[in-house]
């Protein structure tokens, strides 16, 4: 968070708490989104499996295999998460990910409230540039934009849920995007099954209070 106060910070961060406090809305869903860097590496040497009484084991060295990205969407008020390797992370791939989320899973929904890292690559102008304006006009009128502040990732549900998925799923070697692929959907479809949902408590009064420093004095 800033050292000091900010108006940029707060105004971004109170916008995000507000959004987080609407009710459930089956025609205008909440949806957050992150995407997170994954470098791959494989096993030079097969690991000796687990037995009775004794962990598996691996070998200390390992091959680089490159290095891929995952896009993350999680809907916190359905218990609702989709997971999606990609290789790179340009505007684009966030673009492709965008249309995928709006006419395969939330095709009947009127709008999407989209909240999100404010990254280069995560605006309106990257669904011009990879669809004919027609398509992306479309997509973009359904989209209702919250920027997370710079500094406050923390805000977004959807690290959350990467935080989650890093530690359940991602924690050993895997060697291939395709490896990867058929692990994070593993995740995906147990967790979703599991209804496992993120339950927000921090409210706008509670950040003028605590997160005081951080307000302009007026």
């Amino acid at each position: 968070m800033p050292a000091k106060s900010s108006s940029e910070f707060v105004a971004r961060m109170e916008d995000i708490l507000e959004t987080y406090a609407l009710p459930f809305d089956s025609e205008i869903p909440l949806i957050c989104m992150d995407e997170q860097p994954i470098q791959l590496l494989a096993d030079t040497r097969p690991p000796v499996p687990m037995k009775s009484g004794k962990v598996r084991r691996e070998d200390y060295e390992y091959e680089r295999k490159g290095t891929c990205c995952l896009f993350l969407f999680t809907e916190p008020l359905a218990g609702w998460r989709h997971v999606r390797v990609s290789e790179r992370r340009t505007k684009s791939d966030w673009a492709e990910q965008v249309r995928e989320l709006l006419e395969v899973h939330y095709p009947k929904a009127k709008r999407i409230r989209l909240v999100m890292d404010n990254l280069n690559t995560h605006t309106i102008s990257s669904l011009y540039e990879t669809f004919p304006p027609e398509i992306a006009l479309s997509l973009a009128k359904r989209l209702e934009i919250h920027y997370t502040p710079k500094h406050g990732s923390w805000l977004n549900i959807a690290e959350i849920e990467l935080s989650a998925l890093t530690s359940q799923c991602l924690h050993r070697r895997i060697g291939s995007m395709e490896q990867l692929q058929r692990e994070t959907t593993a995740w995906n479809l147990d967790r979703n099954q599991a209804q496992k949902s993120v339950q927000w408590h921090f409210t706008t009064e509670q950040a003028r209070g605590k997160l005081k420093h951080l307000y302009p004095e007026i």
